[in-house]
């Protein structure tokens, strides 16, 4: 069986292609290879799939948001199910290059849905984000809430993702999951992330910026549980049968929140790297970013109840791994 992967040169495109690729599947992946970051990074989780995989991988280089681009990048690709993981990313950046994110994750996510519908795909799995939760101080957050009040438009553009979708899973009954996840972190990782510029900072003997005066908390989730959930979900297309499902839609749509179900301070976290990076961090402690919520905590018990998912990982143990993957990528 072949899958389609898009954002395949990010970090979860990345994880999830190797995933399906170990237990024998072929990916075809789309990614246009932006320079959001650093585009040697993504050059090399490209290399490393096709070393690791050979002719099971075939990656595309195209804008998915660009739709007769699009057209011309599937016409000769032969897949059936898709997981549509390519996005602009990063709440901050949103404030800078709001275009971006209406072009990627508005256009994009119903150039994709379109693709989904003419192929009469089995099953799209597609990101959404932690993010949508906004200003909500009931927590744990459950995909039961409401999410009317997004504090940033990357989270504007992601709640808009769940709502085409569930359109689309009601006019042509195209099975749908959505993924809202919550503070992926993990080797291969992404640059812009806070633990990935600790880090580095860390290691530079640079001091840290510390948002929200260092009193946030967040539910980091391991990128290993992350893609254990995406697959899981993969192999298990809603079924089109009238009933409500996890998120509230009675079309074949599910919406499930991935997070380690557990809120950590990130005083906490740095610690954490403070202790694998072997030397102490210069904090500068900051007000809160525009857009930034103070607290994330995911409540999984759709995710458990309807397939099964436990994540594995505690910051204790993924801490480390990815600071020993950061110092064996940049030699250091």
């Amino acid at each position: 069986m072949t899958v389609l992967v898009t954002g395949v040169a990010g970090f979860i495109g990345f994880h999830v292609a190797d995933r399906l690729m170990a237990r024998g599947e072929s990916v075809v992946g789309l990614d246009c290879v932006n320079d959001y970051y650093s585009v040697q990074l993504k050059r090399d989780r490209l290399a490393e799939l096709q070393r690791r995989h050979g002719d099971a991988f075939q990656h595309i280089e195209a804008d998915f948001a660009d739709d007769d681009a699009l057209d011309r990048a599937m016409a000769g690709a032969d897949f059936d199910r898709i997981v549509h993981l390519g996005a602009q990313a990063g709440v901050r950046y949103s404030l800078e290059n709001p275009r971006a994110y209406v072009r990627a994750n508005l256009a994009g996510h119903l150039n994709l849905l379109e693709v989904a519908r003419h192929r009469r795909s089995s099953h799209l799995v597609y990101a959404s984000s932690s993010s949508v939760y906004g200003g909500n101080d009931t927590l744990p957050f459950r995909v039961e809430d409401r999410v009317d009040h997004p504090l940033s438009l990357y989270a504007a553009t992601k709640k808009a993702d769940e709502l085409m979708s569930e359109t689309y899973a009601h006019l042509y009954r195209l099975p749908q999951t959505g993924l809202r996840f919550f503070t992926v972190y993990g080797p291969w990782g992404r640059p812009d992330m806070a633990m990935w510029l600790f880090t580095r900072a860390i290691l530079a003997g640079e001091p840290i910026d510390v948002f929200g005066e260092g009193n946030m908390r967040r539910d980091f989730t391991y990128i290993d549980d992350i893609v254990t959930g995406v697959v899981a979900a993969l192999d298990n297309p809603p079924p089109d049968d009238g009933q409500e499902k996890a998120g509230g839609s009675v079309a074949p749509h599910r919406v499930y929140n991935i997070g380690n179900n557990r809120s950590e301070e990130l005083t906490r976290m740095i610690g954490l790297i403070e202790q694998a990076c072997g030397r102490k961090a210069e904090k500068r402690l900051l007000d809160m970013q525009p857009g930034d919520v103070r607290d994330t905590y995911a409540d999984i018990s759709a995710i458990q109840r309807d397939l099964g998912f436990q994540p594995t990982t505690s910051i204790d143990d993924g801490v480390p791994r990815f600071v020993a993957w950061y110092r064996e990528y940049h030699g250091s």
